[in-house]
């Protein structure tokens, strides 16, 4: 049998990341040698860290020189390959001793897409003088998903040219599905040389971490040298990683490789569970969360462990994290978030209530913005004579009924403060992140009613048709809502919406608007019935 997979242990390098690599000289020493024994095939005992920057002084896997970690590899390696991590731009890659086999005989060198963007020259020449000193190299681009397919071409080609021992998939923040490892496997497994190895480094966030491996293994169809890295028992932060057990078994019972289980089960038996009573790890809601928003696991740690927030609250503040700043942490930046969102969190049940009793089962007319609601306004007040429905304004007070009948919507601050007749009104509801609303309005939460995805996710149409899909309504007639095209008159009040100053901006909310209704549209059941009563560029979304 062809074997073409090697397992690689980074218990003592991610896994011990829980603990601040902070392990007892002994305990290193042990560990490496019994997973050497249990035939594993690479080791990687921890990082390489700055001399200039950190002081290594012993029982911690944060080393600052190779030679340092001679004492800690056992002198019979059996055929085990031992290697260290360095993530490029915390380590002075000139101090690096040449090799002599007497230490580590490989090193994987992390970046990221900002390294390569900005440091690239720097990084290829780091990259070079490793295979220069005689390592193995191990080339890991951080967060995989995070590049384009043109991007990871570009890469591959760099690594092609340096000639790796291996290249990595990186699932840095656990956010992989299958389909995704099946797109970046395929990319890289057809465009990088045959005789480099293909590394895949997962992050168990949404429990696949182990289907994964046996998916990259499916997918190396014999031929192409895989390395899967694993940990014992899954240890490393927030959700943890590959169980190193579990794809060890794996293989041995499949595929009929000869890593010693029980040896496996001994060293977590004496190590995993001491670690375990003290530090948490595994899947968890928070660590799911992380995976959903590609997010550094310290953010979720971080509003866990600070802010002792119910799941839903740490989702609402993760969202509101900018995509580039979930990639690392700063918990400055999360305190002010965590303000602004508490800002605007309400208790809307008493609200949602009573607009359920206000609307019960009557039939709903939405008047949005639009300058269709002057030119078709006959037609409206006709539907509004045969069907009697109670309307819904948006971000204005429309008088086609009596105020009984009526009730405003806004998501604007700035549409409230204008509408200078809404005191008059008798059924005002406002958007919590509106400010200085009346004691009188019903108030609903600005978080319910948004999803982040969109550059235009607080748009008060979509906030309106998310709140009514709240109160169980999905049946209903929309007068307005004409989307926006380029000169034409859009708005039914052209003093409301300065429209020559956001003509240049037409096209990117409509393509975001039809994106974000495409996705409502897909959540309603078949027997919801939205219906257009003027013509509008979103209406053949909801045609059935």
């Amino acid at each position: 049998m062809n074997r073409n997979i090697k397992i690689l242990d980074c218990t003592l390098r991610d896994g011990a990341r829980i603990i601040d690599c902070k392990i007892p000289d002994r305990d290193i020493l042990d560990i490496s040698t019994r997973l050497s024994e249990s035939n594993i095939d690479i080791v990687e005992m921890g990082f390489l860290r700055d001399w200039r920057k950190v002081v290594f002084k012993g029982n911690s896997t944060f080393f600052t020189k190779v030679e340092q970690i001679s004492a800690f590899i056992p002198k019979k390696r059996n055929e085990t390959i031992y290697v260290a991590f360095i993530d490029y731009g915390m380590f002075d890659f000139d101090s690096l001793k040449e090799y002599d086999g007497t230490s580590i005989d490989g090193i994987r060198v992390g970046f990221t897409k900002n390294n390569f963007e900005t440091s690239k020259e720097d990084l290829i020449r780091c990259l070079k003088l490793v295979k220069e000193k005689g390592y193995k190299l191990f080339i890991q681009g951080v967060n995989s998903l995070g590049y384009s397919d043109a991007e990871l071409l570009e890469i591959i080609r760099l690594v092609n040219e340096l000639h790796p021992y291996g290249f990595g998939i990186v699932d840095t923040y656990g956010a992989m599905y299958v389909d995704d490892v099946r797109r970046i496997y395929g990319l890289i497994d057809h465009n990088l040389s045959d005789d480099i190895s293909i590394d895949f480094h997962s992050h168990n966030n949404f429990q696949l971490s182990f289907a994964f491996a046996q998916e990259v293994i499916e997918l190396s169809k014999g031929v192409r040298r895989i390395i899967i890295d694993a940990t014992l028992n899954g240890m490393g932060k927030c959700a943890g990683n590959l169980n190193t057990e579990l794809i060890a078994d794996y293989l041995v019972r499949k595929r009929g490789y000869n890593y010693d289980f029980d040896s496996l089960l001994d060293i977590i038996d004496e190590y995993m569970y001491t670690i375990k009573e003290k530090c948490t790890w595994g899947y968890s809601i928070p660590s799911m969360m992380a995976g959903i928003y590609k997010s550094h696991p310290n953010n979720v740690i971080y509003l866990t462990e600070k802010f002792r927030l119910a799941t839903k609250d740490i989702k609402h503040i993760m969202s509101m994290i900018s995509p580039e700043l979930r990639q690392r942490y700063d918990y400055d930046n999360i305190q002010e978030l965590y303000r602004a969102y508490n800002h605007t969190k309400v208790d809307d049940k008493l609200a949602v209530e009573s607009l359920k009793t206000l609307f019960g089962n009557r039939n709903i007319l939405l008047v949005l913005p639009g300058n269709s609601i002057v030119k078709y306004k006959k037609d409206i007040e006709e539907y509004i004579e045969k069907n009697d429905p109670f309307l819904i304004s948006a971000n204005f007070i429309t008088d086609f009924v009596e105020a009984d009948n009526r009730m405003t919507f806004f998501g604007s601050t700035k549409r409230y403060k204008k509408a200078a007749d809404r005191e008059a009104e008798k059924h005002i509801v406002v958007v919590s992140n509106v400010e200085n609303y009346c004691e009188n309005d019903m108030v609903v939460n600005y978080e319910s009613l948004i999803e982040r995805d969109n550059e235009d996710f607080d748009n008060t149409m979509i906030m309106l048709l998310n709140l009514l899909r709240r109160l169980g309504i999905t049946k209903f007639a929309v007068a307005g809502f004409d989307g926006y095209i380029k000169g034409k008159k859009n708005y039914f009040n052209d003093i409301q919406f300065e429209e020559n100053r956001f003509e240049t901006k037409y096209e990117r909310i409509t393509f975001n608007m039809r994106k974000m209704l495409k996705k409502y549209a897909a959540t309603l059941e078949d027997k919801s019935s939205i219906c257009f009563l003027t013509p509008s560029v979103y209406a053949d979304i909801f045609e059935k």
